[in-house]
């Protein structure tokens, strides 16, 4: 029994480190959440742990962009018309269609789109996308500079994260460069844009775990997830600011192709 109890821990802290690891890089954590446990061999670890993992990765924003949150929020109350209460406004209003949509394929979540096939279309067609984007020549912009359009169009990429593979991160930052925004400034709004939806999300499905399932694994899960994603924001923050994003087209390409071998071997079931 204790060494069932420590293969639970453990596999938590892995899923939590690659949660907060993989949520900000543009790879697609849910892909990662849902392959790695086939790899090791364990049976999917389901949605309200994979929630609880997102809400890790909730704190690691909240924390890293304190300063700004309180900026937003305070401007939102005392200067309403001012650049951070409207980029407040405007983070809510492109969680919209995601939230919408999210909702909407709530049971296909955990069933057809986590299929492996699926997730590698996902990761080697998001590739593209994201290399495609990263070749746009005007990447001057601020998000200061940005209007609601252009806002919008971000938060309707955000939909496509709704499929294993796509990867949230990976589709608002290729937005953010179709719009001409610098990388960073891209990377940076991606990261603000997560919180509400992944608190809208968090909220709903805690609310109907069960307390079996709010259990020590889900709480060690969250806590690595959160030093893991601080550490994430800030490697690709800095790492935006000298490079483009062909490491991470190359990375999904290969991850998605091995799982398609994976699958053509018998290693990996659908």
């Amino acid at each position: 029994m204790g060494w069932f109890i420590i293969m639970l821990i453990s596999h938590a802290i892995v899923l939590g480190i690659t949660q907060g690891i993989t949520e900000f890089l543009p790879i697609s954590s849910s892909a990662h959440l849902v392959i790695l446990p086939l790899f090791l061999k364990n049976s999917y670890q389901g949605l309200t742990f994979d929630v609880g993992l997102h809400i890790g990765t909730l704190f690691a924003i909240i924390i890293y962009f304190y300063k700004e949150w309180l900026s937003m929020i305070k401007k939102a109350f005392i200067q309403p018309k001012s650049q951070e209460a409207t980029l407040l406004w405007f983070l809510v209003a492109a969680n919209i269609p995601a939230a919408i949509i999210g909702y909407w394929l709530e049971k296909s979540a955990v069933t057809i789109l986590r299929n492996p096939l699926i997730i590698s279309s996902a990761l080697i067609i998001g590739a593209l996308i994201l290399w495609l984007a990263d070749k746009k020549h005007s990447l001057l912009n601020s998000i200061s500079d940005i209007g609601l359009k252009e806002i919008m169009l971000i938060g309707f990429a955000q939909c496509l994260a709704l499929i294993p593979g796509f990867s949230r991160s990976g589709m608002t930052i290729a937005a953010g460069l179709f719009v001409g925004l610098k990388r960073e400034e891209a990377a940076r709004f991606s990261f603000l844009l997560s919180a509400p939806i992944i608190m809208g999300a968090g909220l709903l499905e805690i609310k109907k775990a069960s307390a079996a399932e709010l259990n020590v694994p889900l709480f060690i899960g969250i806590a690595g997830s959160m030093i893991s994603a601080i550490l994430s924001i800030s490697f690709l923050l800095n790492y935006l600011k000298k490079a483009n994003l062909n490491i991470f087209v190359i990375y999904r390409i290969i991850l998605g192709l091995a799982i398609i071998l994976l699958v053509a071997r018998g290693f990996v079931s659908i």
